[in-house]
């Protein structure tokens, strides 16, 4: 994977709120134990949000309060000198090529008109639309406030203690993340959530859950396959090369967030009915089938009858 050095990073779609800190109140995240005791919510959607969400969470405190500051950020990818080797600017880099693809892809696939969605660069604690979170949450995408989360030392949790170390690994993230986005702008989500509300069991709205994020896995595969497409808003490629490696780094990171290896690797037994995400066989298929088709409507309907089932 090779970014074009000379390509202009727009950092108004981020907001820097590292160091402000957080608020009270609850938050409609779906946090996953893995080894050790320790708490992580891996590549989410926030899917327990507002009154009358999902899983019978009625209410969340709090709010986006904090407009963030970008001085920092917006001097650091001004230099052309040092902005390449910038984990920050790569990954507004990142977000701006993922943004700019759905900016075409949206009205073409599906008819309507993009949305841009800013990404919340946040350390420790952080409120949101749907309540406070802090860094144990993991990336995450709110629907009640069109934002993408996320704490960048994720990454090194990703890298260090999950296995996934390759760089796509960083832009795979954010993908999911905006493929949840498309999922809110499309109305995917909602009917998801009514679903939900009307399901007979809690495996039946965890599959339901599965589908929501295998779809967003999709999307990120899709959005790889153009990526070399995407350009700055002065025309500029953002990306010079994706290579084979990359989609590999991209689906070695899928495979280590499916929901029975973090099963096992917490030490439980593997149990389907509980799968939030979808196993790390079915991460991997529909990242995958988005790359390689390219096309949001023909490769990714998981909602489509047997296209996907509990523990597959």
């Amino acid at each position: 994977m090779e970014l074009n050095e000379n390509a202009d990073i727009d950092t108004s779609q981020v907001e820097d709120q590292r160091g402000s800190g957080g608020g009270g109140g609850g938050f409609g995240g779906l946090p996953i134990p893995i080894g050790g005791g320790g708490i992580v919510g891996l590549i989410i959607t926030v899917v327990l949000l507002v009154a009358g969400g999902y899983f019978g969470v009625n209410q969340l405190g709090g709010g986006n309060s904090n407009s963030g500051n970008n001085t920092n950020i917006n001097k650091e990818c001004a230099d052309k000198n040092t902005r390449r080797d910038s984990l920050d600017c790569r990954n507004v880099l990142y977000i701006n090529s993922i943004q700019a693809f759905w900016k075409d892809a949206e009205p073409k696939y599906f008819g309507r008109q993009y949305q841009p969605a800013k990404t919340v660069l946040f350390s420790n604690r952080v409120n949101t639309g749907c309540g406070a979170a802090d860094s144990g949450t993991g990336p995450f995408y709110c629907p009640a406030d069109d934002r993408v989360y996320i704490d960048l030392t994720f990454y090194n949790l990703l890298a260090k203690q999950l296995g996934a170390p390759g760089e796509f690994a960083q832009p795979y993230v954010l993908a999911h993340e905006y493929g949840h986005h498309i999922q809110d702008l499309i109305g995917t989500e909602a009917k998801m959530r009514q679903a939900q509300q009307s399901a007979s069991s809690s495996a039946e709205q965890n599959l339901l859950s599965v589908k929501l994020e295998l779809q967003a896995d999709c999307y990120a595969g899709v959005w790889a396959n153009h990526a070399t497409e995407t350009k700055t808003s002065s025309g500029q490629p953002i990306f010079k090369s994706i290579t084979d490696q990359d989609i590999q780094e991209g689906l070695d990171t899928a495979k280590q967030i499916g929901d029975d290896t973090l099963q096992q690797r917490s030490g439980q037994q593997v149990n389907p009915a509980e799968f939030t995400h979808g196993t790390s066989a079915d991460r991997q298929k529909w990242f995958k089938r988005g790359f390689d088709s390219g096309d949001p409507v023909k490769a990714c309907d998981t909602f489509a009858s047997g296209a996907v089932k509990q523990g597959d």
